[in-house]
């Protein structure tokens, strides 16, 4: 990844990604690995919270395709590394969280579509 194309956004949109059952298929662990790395940067990176959960619906069957959409990804990240969350040890802070969800209402393919919303802030002291 040192010579690498770095890149803007993390997903591209005019790519949609599928089952993709013409594709050619790529290593499962090594796709699983990727997308456990990526997992664990989206607490300090909400930025890539939508790239990778679309890319982590393809863990069963991954191709050629979803690699390419993880490797993208990563070089989103390497474009963007100064960039992220700092969650300071020594101050309470508080979250507040909101969520919904449609069981089901998802018209394609019956699955459940969701929706959070997440306040995190520093805690009032009283």
């Amino acid at each position: 990844m040192d010579n690498v194309k770095v890149i803007n956004t993390p997903m591209s949109t005019s790519i949609k990604l599928d089952m993709d059952h013409d594709g050619k298929n790529f290593d499962q662990k090594t796709y699983r690995g990727m997308i456990g790395s990526l997992l664990y940067l989206t607490a300090t990176r909400p930025g890539i919270m939508f790239s990778v959960g679309l890319c982590t619906r393809f863990q069963s069957n991954p191709k050629q395709s979803h690699f390419k959409a993880i490797k993208r990804i990563f070089r989103y990240i390497k474009e963007t590394y100064n960039l992220g969350l700092w969650y300071p040890k020594s101050k309470k802070i508080e979250l507040i969280a909101y969520a919904d969800a449609d069981f089901a209402g998802c018209r394609i393919d019956r699955k459940n579509t969701s929706g959070t919303y997440q306040l995190l802030g520093h805690a009032l002291v009283s």
